[in-house]
């Protein structure tokens, strides 16, 4: 089934085995969260077991098959996770026998990206209840976005929902937080135009190097170098990043150093209040003096980029080395 069918086969009750498989993490997330929500689950911490499939190998598989049956303790329910589980067909030949008759009070949710190569095929298994967590298409993401919208108590145009999803590049995750951030905008019952997607949702580059600047005001190295990479596959270079970075820590400096309301200084910078409180609490993770610090190096890298005393790979890695490592 399709991911945004679950939710209808869940009121009609839990299945002993499921697989969600696919691209889109906040399908998987989702999916996951409404079936342990759908369990009910009284005492977690004793009946909700996570496990990864790395560690289901030769005889702790057969453990881990043997534990399907233990009984849940002081619930209705036991809930079993696996992540990235992926048996071959010889690993799948004994989990076989525990879906043909599983436990009436287990439920065991596989939760996989994808499917590797050499791994058996569990979508098409028997028994095995597939859900479908893979990006959809345009349409079918329409339609979703539309009922999202509709549960925040917002009205939408159609052709807004359409531009919605082409400007979040059909990322789920992404489509969510700026429907929240437009709710907060408009306020309940409010109606989503085009005009006010265009002017309040960024579009995918745009958002991609918002998340950049994120990561590097919370220090987050790994998820700095994983979007900057996505990045320069687009065709940003080192000149486009070191100017957003740049940007970003004057917009703090500038943030830092001005009173007043968010309405009052977003009036001042001609930004948003939202991206004004935002910054602030950046701001104040960092420190007054550590923006400074920072913005104060970067605008010297920019300069000398610029003037041809750094290379603009050097002025980058320099700009890397300044935010994450002094």
């Amino acid at each position: 089934m399709k991911f945004v069918q679950l939710a209808a086969s869940l009121k009609a009750g839990l299945d002993p085995v499921y697989l969600l498989e696919g691209d889109e993490a906040y399908f998987r997330d989702h999916a996951e969260r409404s079936i342990r929500e759908a369990c009910a689950l009284m005492q977690p911490a004793l009946n909700d077991v996570r496990v990864e499939g790395e560690a289901l190998k030769g005889d702790r598989l057969g453990e881990f098959i043997s534990d399907l049956y233990a009984l849940p303790f002081l619930d209705g329910r036991r809930l079993v996770r696996a992540y990235e589980f992926y048996p071959t067909e010889r690993e799948w030949e004994k989990l076989a026998a525990y879906v043909a008759s599983p436990s009436p009070t287990t439920v065991l949710v596989i939760v996989n990206a994808g499917k590797k190569q050499g791994a058996a095929d569990l979508k098409r298994k028997g028994g095995v209840t597939y859900v479908d967590c893979s990006r959809e298409s345009e349409e079918a993401l329409s339609t979703w976005l539309f009922a999202l919208m509709r549960r925040a108590h917002l009205a939408a145009d159609a052709d807004a929902v359409m531009l919605m999803v082409r400007y979040c590049d059909r990322d789920a995750a992404r489509m969510r937080m700026e429907t929240e951030k437009l709710r907060l905008l408009l306020g309940e019952n409010g109606r989503v135009t085009r005009e006010v997607v265009e002017s309040e949702v960024a579009k995918d580059t745009e958002y991609k190097i918002y998340e950049l600047t994120q990561a590097a005001s919370r220090k987050n190295g790994t998820a700095f170098m994983e979007i900057l990479h996505d990045l320069n596959e687009k065709g940003f270079d080192e000149y486009a990043a070191l100017s957003a970075l740049s940007s970003h820590y004057r917009t703090l400096y500038e943030i830092s150093n001005m009173a007043g309301s968010d309405a009052e200084v977003a009036k001042a910078l001609g930004v948003k209040p939202y991206s004004v409180q935002k910054n602030r609490e950046a701001a104040s993770r960092l420190g007054k003096k550590r923006v400074e610090e920072i913005y104060g190096r970067l605008y010297e890298l920019s300069a000398g980029a610029r003037s041809g005393a750094y290379t603009k790979s050097g002025a980058l890695l320099a700009a890397i080395a300044k935010i994450f490592f002094e």
